[in-house]
């Protein structure tokens, strides 16, 4: 197997961002209230890490080892940017709910974190390989959290405004408010590491 499939699948289970190394807690809590703000936050975050990790890795013989970080500030708010206009021309009402939390992606420790440990360090297959992993992970993250919590705190799941899915038992109202969200997130992350566990040998 190449590297690159390998640089891929860490992002997603060995080395996943949120329930791994913990990364990119604050906008996962703060915007997986609804399925589709994790969706659309999920998106921008893969675009975001793939693009700027594919630039900087084809930049980095090039880059001065002095304004090495403002470079790569530079380079992830650009597109951070773009997806933020982008969001604002043809879906103003999710930009209006991820509100400050879309902008914040500039500095996100998991963008910061595989840019300058990893992007700027290897070869733009691997880059974007490594880019690509980390997002899906970040973005299946926090869609399982927001789907946990938009179910069981509000009884159904709204997409768009449509409800595509719903159930009779009462919503527990706890579970869309910020304690909610840490209950959430901490079951979650016993879960995973009891299953990273029984993976090892």
């Amino acid at each position: 197997m190449s590297s690159a499939p390998l640089e891929f699948e860490k992002g997603l289970f060995t080395k996943h961002p949120i329930f791994h190394m913990t990364l990119g807690l604050c906008t996962a809590l703060a915007v997986s209230i609804l399925v589709e703000n994790a969706i659309a936050m999920g998106l921008a975050t893969i675009f975001v890490l793939v693009s700027s990790n594919l630039l900087i890795s084809l930049l980095k013989d090039q880059i001065p080892k002095e304004i090495e970080l403002p470079t790569f500030l530079v380079i992830i708010g650009a597109f951070v940017t773009f997806t933020e206009i982008t969001l604002k021309a043809f879906l103003p009402q999710i930009h209006k709910a991820l509100g400050i939390y879309l902008p914040l992606i500039a500095v996100n420790c998991i963008v910061l974190a595989r840019v300058q440990s990893f992007a700027a360090r290897t070869t733009p297959k691997k880059a974007v390989a490594d880019g690509l992993g980390m997002g899906i992970g970040y973005a299946y993250g926090i869609l399982i959290i927001s789907f946990i919590r938009e179910l069981f705190g509000n009884g159904s799941i709204v997409i768009l405004g449509r409800s595509i899915f719903s159930w009779g038992i009462p919503p527990t109202e706890l579970l869309v408010l910020p304690p909610g969200g840490f209950i959430v997130m901490g079951l979650l992350l016993a879960v995973f590491t009891h299953i990273e566990r029984r993976r090892q040998p």
